[in-house]
């Protein structure tokens, strides 16, 4: 009888290793598959329009291909630093930052850019529609000086103001009053958000305002904002950052790799690199988060389920 005894034993074991096995699984060790596709490492910056590109890129990269995901806020130069240490792999939207590309992929080599997101960038100077309508030659820049005193507040004392975000924006626009002879003073709001409520306010109480913003942006969805008409853009009149006298560049936006994660992200890469949607798209899920007061998750999720025409062919085959 020792072969009969030998069947059964066999037969006993398999499924005890296949419960030891399940039990190791659900006690919190991961799969070799999940373990094998690793974690991505995306920076988030301060506005909702690139919160809302890098909750769509996460939710894809975790429920469609199975990577997880790890979101940390930082502001735009200290991303890049992230390049060098490892801390980051994805910057999911550039406004040109020549200076840094040149610095962290040009002469450190340790990043790339992983294309175009498909939107198209505006920064510049707006004021609410209604005072466009009162004051039809306020969007000359010439004509700024005129009307000064309609914009002075508490902090820009005798000058108007120039309301501007987070300093640590896109911006040229101390350099821009200084050279174009303006008789106004840049006021850092602090954010996004101030600003945005600062266009809220004005358009509902039509009290002046004067600020930098910038398309694609939710709020022009809502509030009706009017571009001031700044000296024309052409190609190098930004170079000195201290000489700036013209409008800014319009921005074909782009995401920002780490070298390695380029070389060994596989799916993930590919996906960072196939993603591209337009100035509407963001602005739908930006929406939904702000106005729709959805978690960037939940509106990542609803655009995801809405709108598989336009992402199926963002994941690798």
């Amino acid at each position: 009888m020792p072969h009969m005894l030998h069947l059964r034993t066999k037969t006993i074991a398999g499924p005890l290793v296949a419960a030891l096995l399940l039990t190791a699984c659900s006690s919190g060790a991961p799969s070799p598959a999940a373990a094998a596709k690793g974690t991505v490492h995306i920076d988030v910056h301060g506005w909702v329009g690139y919160e809302a590109q890098a909750a769509v890129l996460a939710y894809l990269l975790e429920h469609e291909l199975g990577y997880k995901v790890q979101k940390r806020k930082m502001k735009e130069e200290d991303s890049w630093k992230g390049f060098e240490t490892g801390q980051v792999d994805v910057i999911v939207e550039n406004w040109g930052h020549s200076d840094l590309k040149k610095e962290y992929i040009e002469d450190k080599k340790v990043a790339l850019s992983a294309g175009l997101t498909g939107n198209k960038g505006v920064i510049g100077w707006y004021v609410p529609e209604w005072m466009v309508k009162k004051y039809p030659d306020i969007t000359n820049w010439r004509s700024l000086n005129k009307y000064s005193s309609l914009f002075r507040t508490a902090k820009s004392g005798n000058f108007g103001q120039v309301l501007d975000g987070d300093q640590s924006f896109v911006t040229n626009d101390e350099a821009l009053v200084k050279n174009l002879g303006l008789d106004y003073r840049v006021v850092y709001s602090g954010s996004e958000d101030a600003l945005i409520k600062a266009a809220q306010v004005a358009t509902k109480n039509r009290t002046p305002v004067l600020m930098y913003f910038y398309e694609p942006q939710w709020l022009f969805t809502k509030v009706k904002l009017v571009k001031i008409n700044l000296p024309a853009y052409s190609i190098g009149c930004d170079a000195a950052a201290t000489k700036v006298a013209c409008d800014y560049p319009p921005y074909l936006l782009d995401k920002i790799v780490s070298k390695k994660f380029a070389e060994t992200g596989g799916p993930a890469y590919e996906l960072v690199r196939n993603f591209t949607w337009s100035n509407d798209n963001q602005n739908a899920v930006a929406s939904d988060m702000i106005n729709g007061k959805m978690s960037a998750d939940e509106a990542a999720k609803k655009w995801v389920d809405e709108n598989k025409i336009v992402w199926k062919d963002w994941i690798p085959r």
